[in-house]
């Protein structure tokens, strides 16, 4: 059992077998709109991990699974808790979101291959004590171009108040041969949310839309 948990901690702490170059994180914290005090501050986060693409060069590549399997569990455990951290507790983060830009010389399927298996995102899941289906956002970028991240609550993603967008740029990335991956939060709804929610909308149909008319 002790070698078991060793194992565990290594592959936490080396996630990306010296692959990662770098980690980036934004805060956005809204405190007027329109000119009016929020009434309760929202912070709204991306955490960001450059990497090395690991399929880059090696043409078309059939299986990807080996490499999801080896950098994504780690790189999701180290962006969720720096969102965590951020954030201040689990306890506050009320809306996830998750992307991946990938350089010029991969495919959009590298990214996705990374952000959109278990191995990332039922890790982001469960350490934010989350249930819904995370939202995503995903590109082939030249590096410094932004990428707008959103997010909706992590429990019941037909709320609509926590439909939000977070906007990330890292400067010096993605290389063409570089992925970045993206994990987003916010820590409650938009300032003024005042849409309603989903689940308590009335049935609305083409047809009575177009007799209304």
């Amino acid at each position: 059992m002790a070698q078991q948990q060793s194992a565990g901690q290594q592959l936490w702490a080396t996630p990306t077998r010296g692959r990662l170059r770098k980690v980036v994180t934004v805060v956005d914290e809204v405190l007027l709109e329109l000119g009016r005090p929020v009434a309760t501050p929202v912070r709204r986060v991306a955490a960001a991990a450059v990497i090395e693409n690991p399929w880059a060069g090696r043409g078309f590549v059939a299986d990807l699974q080996p490499e999801v399997e080896d950098i994504a569990p780690g790189i999701g455990r180290l962006l969720t808790d720096r969102l965590i951290e951020t954030l201040g507790g689990v306890e506050h983060v009320e809306a996830f979101g998750k992307a991946a830009v990938v350089g010029l010389d991969g495919e959009i399927e590298h990214g996705g291959a990374l952000i959109h298996t278990p191995y990332f995102g039922n890790v982001l899941r469960e350490l934010t004590e989350g249930t819904s289906i995370i939202v995503f956002s995903d590109d082939r970028l030249a590096a410094g171009e932004p990428l707008t991240v959103p997010v909706w609550h992590k429990t019941a993603a037909a709320t609509r108040s926590h439909y939000q967008t977070v906007q990330i740029r890292v400067p010096d990335a993605p290389r063409p041969d570089e992925i970045v991956l993206v994990a987003a939060a916010a820590s409650g709804p938009r300032p003024n949310a005042r849409i309603g929610d989903r689940r308590q909308d009335p049935v609305v149909r083409l047809a009575d839309l177009e007799t209304a008319r």
